[in-house]
């Protein structure tokens, strides 16, 4: 499986912070990942200070006139990047003409040879439930979704998981993991969720757990990745450690016989 979408429906749970330092993990293996902003917000876009216009952004792609290759940055980090725009939001508003949207990405994943290619593609999912997040959704091979480990977060994946079971009808239910997230070892609330999401969601939630560390901030603000800006924290070891067990689990592979050249 190569397509990982990171999807929450709730703000705050660290959702871009997660796809940010997930690619670059993947990225310090040797392997040179796809990320795509796919949140009109662009907040991953900012981080990595990109300054785009709508027809250099993902929006062009969803109006069928770019294909995804023409509009990736390379980072120095080695990360292959899709900036997003404000504009990407029109999407959601124009449902009713362009219901083909649902399916743009996953088509254009796979008439780009990107998807089933080896290719670690993760997208930064937009929190707000329409037709940019389904169309992640349907295209991806596993979905990823953040939990911060408080309590109104665990009522959002309670949500969440009542949000995909309805889109079986139109695909088969697909892997889901839930990642424990802003965690405090040893905290009662970040136990107590952490093991109320263990009961609700059992097999699903990872063993790894990315704990609150201000580094993690810190990197976002410069940005920059946890691996460039503090190597040696314990954010970065989570990050190796989530990476080491998407693969370990057989949900990620690394290929570096990559599209993009990777050695």
């Amino acid at each position: 499986m190569t397509v990982i979408a990171v999807f929450n429906m709730k703000g705050g749970v660290g959702k871009t912070t997660v796809a940010a330092n997930l690619a670059a993990a993947i990225a310090k293996n040797g392997v040179e990942p796809l990320l795509i902003d796919l949140d009109p917000q662009a907040h991953l876009t900012s981080m990595y200070g990109i300054k785009t216009t709508g027809s250099k952004s993902v929006y062009r792609f969803y109006q069928g006139l770019s294909p995804l290759s023409d509009l990736i940055v390379p980072l120095d980090s080695g990360i292959h990047f899709v900036p997003s725009h404000l504009e990407l939001g029109k999407v959601d508003a124009q449902v009713t003409r362009h219901r083909d949207n649902i399916w743009r990405l996953k088509l254009g994943l796979n008439a780009e040879m990107l998807a089933g290619s080896g290719l670690p593609i993760i997208i930064d999912c937009t929190p707000m439930l329409g037709v940019v997040a389904f169309s992640a959704l349907f295209a991806a091979d596993i979905i990823l979704v953040p939990v911060a480990a408080e309590y109104l977060a665990l009522n959002g994946a309670m949500q969440l998981s009542q949000t995909l079971f309805g889109l079986e009808k139109f695909q088969a239910r697909k892997p889901r993991r839930y990642l424990v997230n802003r965690y405090i070892p040893n905290q009662i609330t970040a136990e107590t969720v952490a093991g109320q999401l263990m009961r609700y969601f059992p097999g699903e939630v990872l063993k790894t757990r990315i704990r609150e560390q201000e580094a993690l901030a810190a990197a976002v603000g410069c940005g920059s990745n946890i691996f460039d800006f503090a190597p040696t924290s314990n954010a970065a070891a989570d990050f190796t450690f989530l990476l080491d067990e998407l693969i370990e689990s057989q949900l990620l592979s690394l290929s570096r016989d990559l599209p993009f050249g990777s050695d």
